[in-house]
């Protein structure tokens, strides 16, 4: 992303590309990393739409196949639809770049930074962004002093997982513990982040313009995995019915904590707004979930794309390096 980002602009008028000029694309999907049931759904979606619109679209799974086949195989471009580990950090990204095969999303680095909800933090509060404070942890430590230090309740959670895998909130210092070895079974690198109270919002992006906030209420305030991928009890409010300064604001803060990372194509940032209107980053996304319940193509809808708009133009944003 450069400095000339539109902030809170809506995307102009889409005009995609001949399918024609998209070539042989492959969906890659599955994978081998504890969000595959979510990543296999996003790319069912993404793959029945650009067939949908007559793109020579075919499913591609790293963990059955070797990635060696995409070159095979001459597929011109690559839609990632992965998530987690071995497909949103930098590692398939790695290898397409040396297969010489572009690809959608993030680049090698930004996609590694991101997936390190420890290392994004570091480089957030480098340029004074604001993020909730936290204390990396490790078995044995004394659990009383970070609840001193942070307060209850708390989160812990994998650093280096999403979709809320092995996450758990903690509301009593012997609950840490347990909350520890559930997050450190995933990633052993385990991060306790102080709970904020205010409202849940995900803002996207797409090329180099912000897309409308999304407002989560989940049930008694608990997005976890469940919540949010297999219910219907979460309520998504899109627009947000935040006042349009704040917006702009939130959006702002969002493609600022983007260029800093250095993301690029699409991505999408979780936020929590403090009941004072100070806005907290919480993580960033590099490879969104496209499923029935996520949230970018409900942000997309609300800009004047459709789901399969809003995959064509993704997709038309692959590129290398």
């Amino acid at each position: 992303m450069n400095n000339e980002t539109m902030n809170g602009a809506v995307p102009t008028p889409h005009s995609p590309l001949p399918t024609s000029q998209l070539g042989k694309v492959a969906v890659l999907m599955g994978g081998t990393s504890a969000e595959r049931e979510i990543s296999l759904m996003s790319g069912r979606a993404v793959l029945a739409s650009l067939k949908a619109r007559g793109v020579d679209a075919h499913g591609f799974d790293p963990a059955e196949r070797p990635l060696d086949d995409l070159k095979l195989e001459h597929f011109d471009r690559v839609f990632i639809a992965l998530h987690g580990r071995g497909g949103e950090d930098g590692t398939v990204q790695g290898a397409l770049e040396i297969l010489g095969i572009p690809y959608t999303g993030s680049g090698v680095m930004a996609s590694a930074i991101a997936m390190d909800k420890w290392r994004t933090k570091m480089i957030w509060l480098s340029a004074g962004l604001p993020t909730p404070r936290y204390r990396i942890l490790e078995r044995d430590m004394d659990w009383n002093a970070v609840v001193r230090d942070l307060g209850l309740p708390l989160f812990v959670k994998p650093a280096r997982e999403g979709s809320s895998v092995g996450a758990t909130k903690v509301v009593a210092a012997w609950e840490l513990a347990g909350a520890f070895e559930a997050a450190v079974e995933h990633d052993p690198l385990v991060l306790a982040e102080e709970f904020v109270a205010g409202s849940e919002l995900t803002a996207a992006f797409l090329g180099e313009q912000a897309l409308p906030l999304v407002k989560i209420v989940a049930p008694e305030g608990n997005y976890d995995y469940q919540n949010k991928y297999f219910t219907d009890d979460t309520r998504y409010d899109c627009p947000s019915g935040l006042p349009t300064e704040k917006e702009a604001e939130i959006q702002d803060l969002v493609l600022k904590a983007a260029r800093l990372l250095d993301c690029r194509g699409w991505g999408r940032a979780d936020v929590i707004l403090k009941e004072d209107g100070t806005p907290m980053l919480l993580e960033m996304n590099t490879s969104p979930g496209m499923t029935g319940h996520s949230l970018v193509p409900m942000a997309a809808r609300a800009a004047g794309l459709d789901f399969e708009d809003l995959v064509l133009a993704i997709l038309e944003r692959a590129t290398l390096g």
